[in-house]
């Protein structure tokens, strides 16, 4: 770009005529001046229209066009576009050009870039930290494209900082203009390596049945950057588990894995598992690395037993027998078995839950028998149901219960309602509506047949009956 600046033009006019206090003998040189500076950095040609008159104002010769071409000037300084850049390069990335190009910066200068006051030039003047070289990086003093020309550390916990400087008057560090620009360069991790179980095997141990138990922390190291995708490991069971009772979550902070039973586990059928687990990573290895066999571990895990209640089979258990049983009569077996057939333990019975009081289990072998009569008709006994619970131990408790369905027989006389009428000497009407209601069930109920006794003799003289409906 052209700036303004202050200058002699040097004009020669040559009269012809000798008007200008100058012969033709005597041709000596005008010389003009500029009276304000010229706007080369508008444009850096500038064309003047010139004439020559006598000391009247008295033109004396014909008009001539001046162009006059604007010399640049370097007094602008190359201005970067941003005051801080910052770029990234992967861990241990090789020294290279374009396959690990960091960054580029630019620098932009308003003199005129087809001369040398707008070329630019880079350099890096320092930087820091300066491990495990003081030359980690290089910049294209062209372009402004930095690249890698050491081996970059595994893992860093720190950027790079680097001071860039460009100038011109193509890098001349007499003449040139210079600025600077910083440049922040982080070192990004990649996945290079796979996460390695702390021992071969693991142990653990959970009671049967449990479930959302943690049986064992299966402990990794991972050489990668501490909670990314890279670090962070995810657990497999590969083997030994064909019914999915584990699974294997992972510790977000620890990084370990929470091996945890996630369906019960029956001590009398499996009393041990040895499972088989692979550790990896949230994303994949970089390229050319596999997963080693530290990967891989195996766990042991026993299940411990556990005291559990009898069961009893079927529960409930259903009958169907006929009311008006009397006590002492057998109904049927009710047993129980102990799931720790290894502890071989001996079952006794008993009675929880009668509200009739009207059964009994023998302690030993089961047997329920009657106590009392079963009475359909009882207020215990809703829609024809009756239940009984009973009890397994010891010393863990198992309940179940008995349900008896009673069939009706003809066991009660229908009710006359009303019962007892008082009535006058001479009543009006004559007659009261006499009706009847049995407990049993169709058909040991209604219809009913209605008749005057024979006794006191004076009943059938006095009273008669007659059907009204039913």
């Amino acid at each position: 770009m052209f700036s303004s600046c202050f200058f002699h033009v040097l004009v020669t006019f040559l009269s012809h005529k000798g008007l200008l206090n100058r012969s033709l003998s005597d041709p000596s040189p005008r010389t003009c001046l500029p009276w304000e500076t010229l706007p080369g950095a508008r444009s850096p040609r500038q064309q003047l229209a010139s004439s020559c008159v006598d000391l009247n104002g008295n033109q004396v010769e014909n008009p001539i066009d001046i162009v006059i071409n604007v010399i640049d000037q370097n007094d602008n300084r190359p201005e970067f576009t941003h005051n801080i850049f910052n770029g990234s390069v992967p861990e241990g990335s090789k020294p290279g050009t374009g396959l690990f190009l960091v960054m580029t910066v630019t620098s932009v200068d308003k003199d005129d870039p087809k001369t040398a006051n707008g070329m630019l030039r880079y350099k890096i003047l320092s930087q820091n930290p300066q491990s495990p070289s003081s030359n980690m990086f290089t910049i294209n003093n062209r372009t402004g494209d930095i690249i890698t020309v050491a081996q970059l550390l595994q893992n860093p916990t720190f950027p790079y900082t680097l001071i860039i400087q460009a100038t011109d008057m193509e890098g001349n560090p007499t003449y040139g203009l210079s600025n600077t620009a910083t440049t922040m360069i982080r070192i990004t991790d990649v996945n290079d390596n796979p996460p390695e179980f702390t021992t071969d095997t693991f142990f653990g141990e959970v009671h049967e049945n449990r479930v959302n138990v943690i049986v064992a922390n299966l402990t990794v190291t991972d050489k990668d950057q501490p909670h990314t995708a890279a670090w962070s490991a995810v657990y497999r069971i590969i083997a030994g588990d064909p019914t999915g009772r584990f699974s294997v979550p992972t510790d977000p902070t620890t990084n370990e894995g929470l091996l945890t039973v996630v369906k019960p586990i029956d001590f009398e059928q499996t009393r041990s598992f040895m499972l088989t687990v692979e550790a990896e990573n949230e994303i994949p290895m970089a390229r050319g690395i596999h997963l080693p066999r530290q990967s891989t571990a195996t766990v042991s895990v026993r299940i411990l037993d556990l005291n559990e209640a009898p069961e009893f089979s079927p529960n409930p258990k259903s009958i169907k027998l006929e009311e008006g049983l009397p006590s002492g009569s057998l109904l049927t077996t009710f047993t129980a078995q102990d799931p720790d057939r290894y502890m071989r333990q001996t079952i006794r019975y008993s009675k929880m839950f009668d509200p009739a009081n009207w059964l009994e289990i023998d302690a030993v072998n089961g047997r329920i028998s009657t106590i009392a009569v079963l009475d359909r008709e009882s207020p215990y006994v809703k829609n024809n149901l009756y239940n009984v619970t009973f009890m397994a131990n010891p010393p863990a408790s198992g309940t179940g219960t008995l349900q008896m369905y009673l069939l009706d027989i003809n066991d009660n006389a229908p009710h006359v309602f009303p019962p007892e009428v008082e009535m006058c000497e001479r009543p009006d009407p004559s007659g009261i509506n006499i009706t009847a209601s049995d407990p049993d069930l169709n058909p040991n109920a209604g219809p009913f047949a209605f008749e005057l006794p024979n006794r006191p003799s004076d009943v059938r003289r006095n009273w008669t009956l007659a059907r009204l409906s039913g």
